[in-house]
């Protein structure tokens, strides 16, 4: 079945020029859509035909994905940078609030941009990526979280590019990827990822997102010292906000809902049986959960 969308490529006032699936009709209301690692604008391929009925769908291949820009520094890949792409694409479609959505980084950049941005997001969905104050405790005080989180040491390491180079992409997308989901639902995407994977500068772009965060992830034996914030007030989250959670996920625990009332006041939590990869593991539901929510009544 052909995509239900047009891919536009974008120059932002920001540097980069995006890949961003558009659908809709420009006069319905604005939906962004934030995919995480390793994917791109794809995370959405079942959920962007149905919310572009009645609303106007952006969904950006983010910086360092598939064949937007790569810029060259690990800063360029600072969460701040993100939060200024995604306002610059809003400002581009001449959209001055929207509804938006995130998964996995995504999400985080979601969680940032409507904490600094309340002015330009109406409404917040989060899928399976942590509230940045949840995460950060949860690495110190939660063993089983830290332990799951590890990965992203790994990914910081620079020698992990020649190591991917050294067994090919396919092997690392089987042996690191298809470990967090069922190869089944992603076996006919195989091809799309290994295309996006392989453009120049890609997965150290990609893996520069992990590089470039400030978050403390402790070693398993290490007891460093607390990130100040985590002792102070948190700002709450002002919008109706929407998180969709696949309960399987191993590298992201149920114990990231642990204390979320307490910081978005306004709190609609939906559970799903699926594990991270949600959007495309259990689309259906995750269209559903959206849908509802967005219906007025």
């Amino acid at each position: 079945m052909p995509d239900a969308f047009e891919l536009q490529r974008i120059d932002l006032p920001t540097g980069v020029t995006l890949d961003v699936a558009v659908a809709g009709d420009p006069a319905n209301p604005a939906i962004i859509l934030l995919h995480g690692f390793p994917e791109s604008h794809r995370t959405w391929r079942h959920q962007i035909p149905e919310l572009a009925k009645d609303h106007f769908v952006l969904a950006p291949d983010q910086r360092g994905f598939a064949r937007s820009s790569k810029p060259a520094d690990v800063s360029d890949y600072t969460p701040d940078k993100m939060v200024g792409d995604l306002i610059a694409l809003a400002d581009h479609f001449g959209s001055a609030t929207f509804t938006l959505v995130g998964h996995d980084w995504g999400g985080a950049i979601a969680w940032m941009a409507a904490l600094a941005r309340p002015d330009r997001i109406a409404r917040l969905i989060i899928v399976n990526a942590p509230h940045p104050f949840v995460f950060q405790r949860s690495l110190f005080d939660d063993l089983a979280q830290r332990e799951a989180s590890q990965y992203i040491t790994a990914f910081r390491n620079p020698a992990l590019e020649r190591h991917i180079e050294s067994i090919g992409l396919p092997a690392f997308f089987d042996g690191s990827f298809l470990r967090h989901t069922d190869f089944e639902k992603v076996a006919g995407e195989k091809a799309a990822y290994l295309d996006e994977w392989s453009q120049p500068g890609a997965m150290t772009a990609m893996l520069n997102w992990y590089r470039a965060s400030r978050i403390v992830v402790p070693g398993m034996d290490e007891t460093p010292e607390r990130p100040a914030f985590l002792s102070a007030p948190f700002p709450p989250v002002t919008q109706p906000t929407l998180v969709i959670w696949g309960m399987d996920d191993k590298a992201l625990l149920p114990s990231q809902l642990d204390g979320l009332d307490a910081l978005v006041p306004n709190l609609t939590l939906v559970k799903v049986a699926a594990g991270h990869f949600v959007p495309w593991e259990a689309p259906e539901a995750v269209t559903e959960a959206i849908r509802d929510w967005l219906t007025p009544g």
